[in-house]
């Protein structure tokens, strides 16, 4: 029982060196990658030095712009792409006798899970409810 427990850590630590001379190659592989990638920056970065001197002034004055440019830019894509609650509350919105959950399934192309959660945050929103068990309405 010794002896085999014996083998199977040599075999064991033999896989481990073979596993770390792998790890090396592919950090070896990645370093050589990131050299490649950061030597053009590097040389932008040169050209750009000139410059700099003037440019404390011009970075103040940037970086307030660069976060307001930011900012709209996610409210335009959230804008555009409407999220699960949206897309949920939308279809027991337009729904005047109420909708059940084959029906919300259907037109919303949702899972079960997906479903679910949405109705169950909507309601705890307080803009939706239970009308019976599996109809919703909105408030």
């Amino acid at each position: 029982m010794v002896k085999r427990l014996q083998n199977q850590l040599k075999t064991i630590s033999k896989n481990l060196v073979d596993l770390s001379k792998k790890v090396e190659k592919f950090s070896a592989e990645l370093a050589k990658m990131e050299s490649k990638k950061s030597a053009p920056a590097k040389k932008s970065t040169a050209k750009k030095a000139a410059p700099e001197k003037k440019a404390p002034a011009k970075k103040t004055a940037k970086k307030p712009a660069k976060k307001t440019a930011k900012k709209p830019a996610k409210k335009a894509s959230s804008a555009a792409k409407p999220t699960v609650l949206d897309s949920v509350f939308d279809v027991v919105k337009r729904s005047r006798k109420g909708v059940d959950i084959a029906t919300l399934k259907k037109k919303t192309g949702l899972q079960s899970r997906q479903l679910s959660n949405a109705l169950y945050k909507l309601s705890k929103r307080g803009v939706i409810e239970a009308q019976s068990r599996g109809t919703y309405v909105k408030k």
